[in-house]
């Protein structure tokens, strides 16, 4: 097996769809997958456009978005190495529903819409798993609609810094720290408001002494009292 044909082969194993299949599975899916680069801020694909197959992320990023008619842009996902996009327009032979594009240098794997189909066909397994992924992002689009709905925009930017201390935070003297990679018209498409507010909104979130910025490092002294603000603003 070829060093290329090998690293297909296990960049696929880290997908939950083909995680049961044989190696002689994967070698002929592999065999098929047709690789692609993307630098940073390169769109894979456009909402709208004809769905030729999906996409299995080796490694990098991709967020996955759509944009209002006044250009407003609001993320739906982050997915990373071992993570797929663009599986449900296999299916019913639809649009892609949203964009897709890089978030950092990204390399990824091309299936085909009839190799997928092909695959479902013969591994009824592999089309359960695809139930339970497109479930599992149903329940996460109901979340950012409740949330876009009944929330207000301080709570939304609250409850992404806690989520982000408590996936990448690091315990300090200071309290929990981390590396804020994102810009604030990044933070405003992840929760669906504008760049203005985000800043006057952590601008008040510092007053209050919750959180700390110092350029991009941001610095939650007290983790509890930004989990209350999140309660406290629902």
């Amino acid at each position: 097996m070829s060093v290329t044909k090998a690293a297909r082969v296990a960049a696929l194993k880290r997908v939950p769809l083909f995680a049961d299949l044989s190696d002689k599975e994967l070698n002929f899916l592999a065999g098929r997958a047709v690789p692609h680069h993307f630098d940073p801020g390169k769109v894979i694909f456009s909402e709208g456009e004809p769905c030729e197959g999906l996409y299995v992320i080796e490694s990098g990023a991709v967020k996955v978005y759509t944009v209002s008619a006044g250009g407003r842009e609001q993320v739906l996902t982050i997915e990373g190495p071992g993570g797929s996009v663009a599986e449900l327009p296999v299916f019913d032979d639809g649009a892609y529903p949203a964009s897709a594009a890089a978030l950092s240098e990204a390399s990824l794997l091309f299936i085909s819409k009839r190799d997928f189909q092909a695959l479902c066909l013969e591994h009824p397994q592999v089309a359960l798993k695809l139930l339970k992924v497109v479930g599992t992002r149903l329940r996460k689009l109901v979340s950012i609609i409740e949330e876009l709905s009944f929330t207000t925009v301080r709570h939304r930017l609250a409850a992404l810094l806690l989520r982000l201390a408590e996936r990448k935070g690091k315990r300090t003297g200071r309290g929990v720290e981390f590396t804020l990679t994102a810009s604030n018209q990044e933070l405003a498409a992840h929760i669906g408001t504008v760049r203005e507010l985000v800043s006057r909104n952590l601008s008040r979130l510092q007053a209050t002494g919750i959180v700390k910025l110092q350029g991009k490092n941001v610095v939650i002294p007290d983790l509890e009292a930004l989990r209350a603000e999140v309660e406290a603003t629902e």
